[in-house]
């Protein structure tokens, strides 16, 4: 039995080549949003991008998008640029492509533009046609999202605002954004994910202390030490950064050691079997599946890379040893103490403690959302809000439907299958999107 084991050098895909690019569609103007539409998408991402997509594939035309940024997957791209990633985590085959239907796919884009890239590129194109696992590069991905909002027409629908509120009516659903607001018949959530804060007892809470950032934050250009916290991807790009520019990484891991694997997520559960067995249990069975198997992992590419600076006494891994606070030092420097008293000091420390789920809190009303464990109550079919049922949501707030996938891109696709043709239906035919089956299974033990 063979076993593929990837090198670094995939690591390497150029970035910032100049792809060809449909007729670039004009934005939509600044100023105040529309005030109706039959659909409004919160967040362009990866996920608002599916869902905008398969609606057009649907013949829903009226669709709002409202983004920060005010483009499709610009604040995606951005917090990958500021990690300096050039591949992706996701193979081929999980991309946000519309499920069910078979318009250019990204391995389909990849091959059509052949000659652009490298032979490494190739060869990764060629095993995710063989069924094997892919890496696919961050300019590819980027160009892919350019050509889907491009043919979907979803660029010319997606409008630059911030939503403050999400208020569901009897009939319609009322979304407030610092530019107007937008009445619609249906809302879909895909707000994305936060970064996870430090425990407030590290430094009592509040902003970070000088000298400590967060890895969607520009790391200071630190001239000698760094203390990287973190057992993710994320951190191993801040690791390999650092190592790049010269400096002396400390690496603490709260786990006893790192895990190198393709995904966070085990891929059973990327399969229908994997999310039929969580939909298959009860609401505990649900909360243990969800720990047991999605946790912090770094791509098997970065191994050799951090195992030979740890040999080299460039990298100094901490592991097993949990943080008990976090502290400025002299000069702007900072100071990290561990469980056993140890204090590790450096230029600056950055934190990569993972990304929390958006589940509609904070923009829905609390009886809306109706959190459980940290988790909405979402119709199984559907993923409508059990208590609004003209608001759905796609992204990692169906976690407790779609298992652990929910929040990835491939999960997004999956989710958006079914908002979609939910919405659909009912702007056609004028009927309820819902019914409040989910409660039955959301109660269960």
């Amino acid at each position: 039995m063979s076993t593929f084991i990837p090198g670094p050098h995939l690591l390497c895909s150029p970035r910032g080549r100049d792809w060809p690019r449909l007729p670039v569609v004009e934005l939509p103007p600044p100023g105040r949003v529309p005030t109706r539409a039959d659909v409004v998408v919160v967040g362009a991402g990866p996920a608002g991008l599916a869902v905008a997509s398969a609606l057009w594939h649907h013949g829903v035309p009226d669709v709002v998008v409202l983004d920060r940024e005010g483009r499709p997957c610009r604040r995606f791209f951005g917090r990958i640029d500021l990690l300096g990633q050039r591949v992706l985590r996701s193979p081929y085959e999980h991309h946000p492509g519309v499920e069910g239907y078979r318009d250019c796919e990204l391995v389909d884009f990849a091959r059509l533009h052949w000659s652009r890239l490298t032979p490494v590129e190739r060869r990764e194109v060629r095993m995710s046609q063989a069924g094997h696992r892919s890496v696919v590069p961050v300019d590819v991905f980027e160009a892919y999202c350019d050509h889907v909002a491009a043919t979907h027409e979803v660029t010319g629908k997606t409008w630059r605002a911030t939503v403050s509120e999400v208020r569901p009516g009897d009939g319609d659903v009322v979304v407030r954004t610092d530019r107007g607001t937008v009445t619609a018949r249906h809302v879909v959530l895909c707000p994305g994910e936060e970064r996870r804060e430090a425990p407030e007892q590290w430094w009592g809470g509040g902003a970070a202390p000088p000298g400590v950032t967060y890895w969607d934050e520009r790391v200071p250009p630190a001239a000698g030490r760094q203390v990287v916290v973190g057992a993710g991807l994320t951190a191993a790009h801040l690791i390999s950064n650092a190592l790049d520019a010269g400096r002396e990484v400390h690496w603490v891991l709260r786990e006893p050691g790192e895990r190198y694997q393709c995904a966070d997520v085990n891929s059973k559960f990327f399969r229908p079997e994997g999310r039929a067995r969580i939909g298959n249990v009860g609401w505990r069975d649900r909360l243990r599946l969800t720990a047991e198997f999605r946790r912090a992992s770094i791509m098997f590419e970065f191994r050799p890379v951090l195992e030979r600076a740890e040999a080299e006494k460039r990298l100094f891994v901490h592991r097993g040893e949990a943080v008990t606070a976090v502290a400025a030092g002299a000069g702007g420097t900072a100071v990290v103490r561990l469980a056993d008293g140890r204090r590790i000091g450096g230029d600056c420390a950055v934190l990569a403690l993972g990304t929390t789920p958006e589940t509609g809190r904070g923009l829905l009303p609390e009886e809306a959302v109706g959190e459980r464990d940290g988790w909405p109550a979402l119709e199984e079919r559907t993923l409508a809000y059990v208590h609004a049922p003209r608001v759905s949501a796609v992204g990692a707030a169906a976690g407790m439907v779609l298992g652990p996938a929910a929040r990835n891109i491939d999960g997004h696709r999956v989710a958006t299958a079914r908002v979609a043709e939910a919405i659909a239906r009912s702007v056609r035919e004028g009927e309820s999107v819902v019914s409040p089956a989910w409660a039955e299974v959301g109660a269960g033990v």
